[in-house]
């Protein structure tokens, strides 16, 4: 395997490795040895003094040339953002494009400057080339993950704003980069999940549809009579006027249905619509309302308990 790597080096390369090499520097450094030794030093001051004024203006040129690219960088990215808006394109292809265009103006603007220092690119591009096996696997997951971002662009599994659960961690999609996606949990942490790992796993979108299922079991003491049990389950619903019934498109009417006779209780299931955004603010209200409701009404809940016969012989 070693073998075939180290015949993969370009003739480039080999030039420079040889340039580079133990026998090299030994060469150039006797020969700039000598040239110290037979320049005047009032000449050697003299070119000393010229070569740092150029490297100064080569310098103050790159400088001047960061700053401006810097400052273009920015107002592309500015520009990306007013065009995909005005064509109304989703948020998610908006920061992909962004982070993508960027990254690829920071790589042209580098290599502008280190031609403005008087570097020489080609050579250095070769050294690249030689060592692009070694950088290729460093960067494998880099790459991976631009990958998965160019399927999560294309096959749209959820975009900027939508709640999803993914890797272990749920929240607000805020923005998809080349290589990661960020998302903000409820208790308002940032979390940067890889493109790579999240386009392959499992991903739990609770945006993707604008009406959602809420299902909630009660539990009450054996003895309470059923038909009271709905009768006020179904009240308490009909109190909170974010759930849906049938006469709004792709909802259900609500519905409670005995479901279960457990060890200790009875079970009801109770089963209502309402709206995506609605989802977290229904489920609390209908659980206060339950929790306060029943007991009012003569119905108690549960608690775990065991009977315990004694025999005397």
């Amino acid at each position: 395997m070693l073998f075939h790597i180290l015949q993969s080096i370009t003739p480039e390369a080999e030039k420079i490795a040889q340039r580079f090499s133990t026998d090299s520097l030994h060469t150039k450094g006797a020969e700039i040895a000598e040239i110290l030794r037979n320049t005047p030093p009032k000449e050697l001051i003299e070119e000393m003094v010229t070569s740092f004024i150029k490297f100064g203006i080569k310098l103050v040129f790159a400088l001047i040339l960061y700053f401006i690219g810097a400052w273009l960088i920015r107002k592309s990215k500015k520009f990306i953002a007013r065009v995909f808006t005005r064509r109304g394109a989703d948020a998610t292809l908006t920061s992909f494009m962004q982070s993508l265009v960027t990254a690829v103006l920071w790589i042209l603007l580098i290599m502008f400057m280190i031609g403005t220092l008087g570097i020489n690119t080609t050579s250095l591009a070769a050294l690249l080339a030689a060592g692009g096996m070694a950088i290729g696997m460093a960067m494998s997951g880099t790459v991976q993950n631009f990958a998965g971002g160019l399927m999560l662009l294309a096959f749209k599994p959820f975009k900027a704003g939508d709640y999803i659960e993914a890797q272990g961690f749920a929240g607000v999609v805020k923005s998809i980069n080349i290589v990661s996606t960020k998302i903000v949990t409820l208790d308002n942490r940032e979390v940067i999940l890889p493109n790579g790992a999240l386009s392959n796993g499992t991903i739990n979108n609770y945006s993707a549809n604008p009406l959602r299922r809420i299902d909630l079991t009660v539990n009450v003491s054996y003895g309470s009579d059923a038909e009271a049990v709905k009768a006020e389950l179904m009240r308490i619903i009909g109190e909170n006027e974010k759930i849906l019934n049938a006469e709004t498109p792709g909802a259900q009417d609500p519905t409670v249905v005995l479901s279960g006779l457990k060890d200790s209780s009875v079970e009801f299931l109770v089963r209502v619509w309402v709206r995506s955004l609605d989802i977290r603010e229904v489920r609390y209200a209908l659980t206060e309302a339950i929790y306060t409701g029943l007991p009012a009404h003569g119905i108690s809940f549960p608690f775990p308990q065991l009977d315990i016969h004694l025999k005397h012989n």
